[in-house]
This record gives structure tokens, C-alpha cells and sequence, in this order.
């Protein structure tokens, strides 16, 4: 799509913030109204639609896409939303561990894994249960409607950024803790990579791996700006 607008602008809603592009309300694909909860998120938008260049990139536009799943996808379809990030609760990244032919592996997963596994029993009184290999093992059913209940209690725009957040991390206790300002992102993204970044120490990296990591760190960090943004 060609550029139809000169300028942008953020405009103070009585219910939020909008942007307006030549004066008009920007919509979402659901003719929803594009209102933003913060001031600095509504800024981070209209920044992205200032830089577009003579034709329209939504790829280049990952705070504007996030904010259209909160106000389009997770207004709609809450529930849905909720149980796939909840589903994590009985799948987490952080429950597999090497097996007994990998324990150099299981001694890094838990050095770097388990302070994570502890601030979450603590903060959300939960226990776990970790498997060693590949095979699932169920959670208690005391913990997934723990964490589910957390989950269910965010508004919108976090579960928007927490749906991102989970799919690429691979762990809702890692996107818990984001929320809550619990750990550093960048450590979050490293941890959430472990075993593949461990795996190049020993073997030496890939180049396709690297440019599909990279890719998705870049997902990353945006659902991370996101989620910042719009509880500021």
C-alpha cells in the first residue's frame, strides 16, 4: 500500500490515546478504534507510521500490529488467548531438562533455570514438576490453575505482548517475570535460548540457526518495548 498521509499525530482521547494520520482516526483491521492505554505507547505507534516511506511496510510496524491483536484478537477472543499462554503452565521450556546422558547439560539448566523456577514458587505459591528428556509429565492441577488465574487477570494489551512473549520464549514463567519486572529482558532472552547457545559451545553455531535467532530476538524485543510501554 502507498503512503496516503503527510502527517501524524497523537491525540488525547477521553478514553486513551489515538493516532490520527491527516487529521483521521487510525482503525484496526476490525474497524476498531486504535486506542492506546499510555501516552509513550501511543508515541512509539505514531513514530512507527511517521517512518514508513513512500509505501506502507507492516513488518516495520510491530508495536502497531501488537496493538491491533489487543484491541481486534484478545478483545474477541479473551479466553482463547488466555488458555494458549495458560497452556504453558503444564509445557514450560524451564520443566525439561537434560537426561542422564546429558548431565553437563542438566548442571547448566539448573544453574541458570532453577532461581528462575524459585522466584515463581514463591511469588505465585506453586510447585513444579521437572522431567529429564523430552517426555511430558503433567503439572499439578493446582499449579496450571494457578498460573492460568494469573494469566486471566492481566487486561488486554499485556496479554497481547504476553502471547508474543510466551510463543517465542517458550515459557510462561519467563514471560511472568517480565511482567512483574522480575529479571532483566536480556537475561530472559539468553535463558530462553540456553540449551541452543550451549549446544554451539560444544558444537560451533550455524549460521541459519543465528539468523532465525536473531530474527526472533528482534519479535522479541518489540513485544518487550510493548509490554513496558503500555503499563507505563
Amino acid at each position: 500500500m502507498k503512503r496516503f498521509f503527510e502527517n501524524v499525530n497523537v491525540v488525547d482521547e477521553e478514553n486513551g490515546f489515538s493516532i490520527h494520520l491527516d487529521g483521521r482516526p487510525v482503525k484496526t483491521p476490525a474497524r476498531n478504534g486504535l486506542i492506546l492505554p499510555t501516552l509513550q505507547l501511543a508515541q512509539k505507534i505514531a513514530a512507527e507510521w511517521e517512518n514508513q516511506g513512500e509505501e506502507i511496510n507492516p513488518t516495520t510496524m510491530p508495536m502497531n500490529a501488537l496493538a491491533q491483536g489487543a484491541l481486534d484478537q484478545v478483545v474477541n477472543e479473551r479466553q482463547r488467548i488466555v488458555g494458549r499462554i495458560s497452556a504453558f503452565a503444564d509445557s514450560d521450556m524451564l520443566y525439561f531438562r537434560g537426561d542422564e546422558n546429558q548431565p553437563d547439560l542438566a548442571a547448566h539448566q539448573a544453574k541458570h533455570w532453577d532461581p528462575l523456577l524459585d522466584w515463581s514458587r514463591s511469588r505465585f505459591d506453586v510447585s513444579f514438576k521437572l522431567v529429564q528428556g523430552i517426555m511430558h509429565e503433567s503439572q499439578s492441577e493446582d499449579t496450571i490453575a494457578r498460573l492460568s488465574a494469573v494469566v486471566d487477570s492481566q487486561d488486554n494489551f499485556t496479554l497481547a505482548a504476553m502471547l508474543s512473549l510466551s510463543g517465542l520464549t517458550g515459557s510462561l514463567i519467563a514471560t511472568l517475570a517480565l511482567v512483574e519486572k522480575a529479571c532483566d529482558p536480556t537475561l530472559i532472552w539468553e535463558l530462553s535460548n540456553l540449551e541452543e547457545l550451549w549446544q554451539e559451545q560444544q558444537w560451533g553455531s550455524d549460521e541459519l540457526s543465528q539468523a532465525k535467532r536473531d530474527s526472533r530476538e528482534v519479535e522479541y524485543r518489540a513485544a518487550v518495548k510493548f509490554l513496558q510501554l503500555s503499563r507505563t
